[in-house]
């Protein structure tokens, strides 16, 4: 579905993705992760067509994306980022309507796909009617990703999706979203900085460092099987960080 060749990408003489080549499956969740500034969001954005990569070819379902070509190319893939990243100036329902539009759907049609997007998303759909600003986080993810959704695009693109919200609506939505991903059966890549996140959402997680793959596979083969130090250092650290969460709040329901 998705195929990297050696791509490379330099931004103001500093190399940000450094001869990387891979593969993205069908019907597959890939999640990439890594320590800031390793590459994450600068690939999603060479996926996408945002920016053009300094060497290198990037296939999107069998199709060489080039500058001509991107265009096109982007109504194949739905991108949720981590604010939503909505149009202040449009409702809930403009925003998510935008491409249709765009595309030249008719209201029908558009009445159509909403209603199935706000049953599959769990959105009221009297939140239709909102700005942005008076939704709350979660609505204003799930409106970024009805919109991402909105063409039936053939794979999700998701950096950082959850990263600004609060812990509680955080974990309902990743649970919701999980089966979202199992019912679409889209192909799926997700950046996140969270080991547990991406432990639990992907079918093979990709780490990043310095622009170069250190190691791809699942989380147990990550864990068990390092391929590098780094890879060893960088999951200790995740993982420290999670005991000692867990070591704080036990401490503090003893008092």
């Amino acid at each position: 579905m998705i195929r990297l060749e050696r791509l490379v990408k330099h931004y103001e003489g500093a190399t940000v993705i450094d001869d990387l080549s891979a593969s993205f499956e069908e019907s597959r969740t890939t999640v990439l992760i890594g320590p800031s500034g390793s590459g994450k969001s600068t690939l999603l954005s060479l996926i996408m067509g945002i920016e053009q990569a300094d060497q290198g070819r990037i296939w999107l379902d069998g199709e060489l994306l080039t500058a001509a070509t991107a265009m096109n190319a982007r109504r194949k893939i739905g991108y949720v980022i981590q604010d939503g990243g909505l149009f202040p100036h449009l409702s809930a329902r403009g925003n998510v309507e935008l491409m249709a539009r765009e595309c030249g759907w008719g209201e029908q049609a558009r009445k159509a796909r909403l209603d199935e997007l706000c049953e599959l998303t769990r959105l009221p759909r009297e939140s239709l009617d909102k700005s942005p600003l008076e939704l709350s986080g979660g609505q204003r993810q799930r409106v970024s990703l009805m919109r991402a959704l909105m063409l039936n695009p053939k794979i999700l693109l998701m950096d950082e999706p959850f990263g600004a919200l609060d812990p509680m609506i955080r974990y309902e939505l990743q649970d919701e979203l999980e089966g979202i991903f199992r019912d679409l059966a889209k192909t799926v890549v997700l950046v996140t900085h969270d080991i547990a996140e991406a432990a639990f959402f992907a079918d093979r997680i990709i780490l990043l460092v310095d622009g170069r793959i250190a190691q791809q596979g699942s989380f147990i083969d990550l864990q068990q099987r390092p391929e590098a130090p780094i890879v060893t250092r960088f999951l200790q650290a995740q993982l420290s960080r999670l005991e000692a969460i867990g070591a704080r709040a036990e401490g503090m329901l003893r008092r």
